[in-house]
C-alpha cells in the first residue's frame, strides 16, 4: 500500500495571534509560513510524488501552491474531509480565553468526549479523516502501485488524529502527538498494520528551546511567546499551535 506524507499547513496569521481559527475563512500563511511553503519543494524533491492532496483552508493552498508550481505534472485533489476540525462557537476565539472554559479540560484529557458547541465532536473528525486518507490510499494505490508516495496537507488536530489511528493509539491519547506548522510525518500503510516512519519533522531544533521570560514575569512563566506559541505546560495546543 502506498506511503502517505501529511503536510502540516504553514504557520498562519492566526497561529501568531494566539487565535483558534478552525473554519474561519480568510486566514492566510503569515511571512514565516510563507516561507516554510517555499521551502517545502526543496524538502520533497527526491520524492517522486503520485498526488497531491488539500485540505480546501486557505492556509493548506497556499502552503501546497509552491509544490504546486514547482510540478505542474502533479496531480492535485482538493479532500473537504481532511479540513480543519469544525470549532464551531470557538472558532476565532482566543486560545487563552478557551483556557477556561469547562470543556476545555475534556479536549484535553477525554477527547473522544468532546464536542464542540455548534460544532463537531473530536470522534468525528477523526472518524472522516481517518475514512478519507483510507480511501486515498486505496485509489492511489489502484492508479499508482503499491509503492507509490503521495503527500496530504492538513491541519494539526487532523494529522495527529491520523497518527494516533495508525499507532492503534485510542483517540483520548492523541494529545501526547505534537505537530508543528509545515512539518512532515510520514505513515506507510501495509496490508498487516502502518508504520510511522516520520513524526513532526521540521528539520530544525530552535523550537526546543524554552521561552524566554517576559520582563514583567519575575517568575520566569513566559506564557505565550511573540509569536504566540505554547507556553511550557502539560496541556496541548488545540489546532496545533504556532
Amino acid at each position: 500500500m502506498p506511503t502517505l506524507i501529511l503536510v502540516r499547513h504553514g504557520r498562519s496569521t492566526a497561529n501568531t495571534s494566539g487565535l483558534l481559527a478552525g473554519r474561519t475563512p480568510g486566514v492566510p500563511l503569515d511571512d514565516h509560513g510563507r516561507s516554510q511553503a517555499a521551502a517545502l519543494p526543496g524538502r520533497l524533491a527526491a520524492l517522486p510524488l503520485a498526488a497531491l492532496v488539500s485540505s480546501p483552508m486557505q492556509r493548506c493552498q497556499e502552503t501546497v501552491e509552491p509544490l504546486r508550481e514547482a510540478r505542474p505534472e502533479l496531480p492535485v485533489h482538493t479532500e473537504e474531509r481532511i479540513a480543519e476540525c469544525d470549532y464551531g462557537e470557538w472558532s476565532g476565539r482566543k486560545l487563552a480565553e478557551l483556557a477556561d472554559e469547562p470543556l476545555m479540560t475534556t479536549v484535553q484529557q477525554h477527547p473522544s468526549a468532546a464536542a464542540f458547541p455548534g460544532g463537531e465532536s473530536m470522534r468525528g473528525m477523526q472518524a472522516r479523516s481517518v475514512e478519507a486518507v483510507r480511501e486515498w490510499n486505496l485509489r492511489i494505490e489502484a492508479e499508482h502501485g503499491g509503492d507509490a508516495l503521495y503527500a496530504m496537507c492538513s491541519h494539526g488536530d487532523i494529522i495527529k488524529s491520523v497518527v494516533a489511528d495508525a499507532l492503534g493509539m485510542h483517540l483520548d491519547l492523541f494529545q501526547r502527538i505534537a505537530v508543528g506548522p509545515c512539518s512532515l510525518t510520514v505513515i506507510r500503510y501495509t496490508p498487516l498494520r502502518p508504520f510511522l516512519l516520520r513524526l513532526g519533522e521540521t528539520g530544525e531544533l530552535d523550537s526546543l528551546a524554552p521561552p524566554e521570560p517576559s520582563p514583567d514575569d519575575q517568575d520566569g512563566d513566559a506564557g505565550q511567546t511573540a509569536e504566540g506559541s505554547q507556553e511550557h505546560t502539560s496541556d496541548a495546543t488545540v489546532g496545533g499551535g504556532a
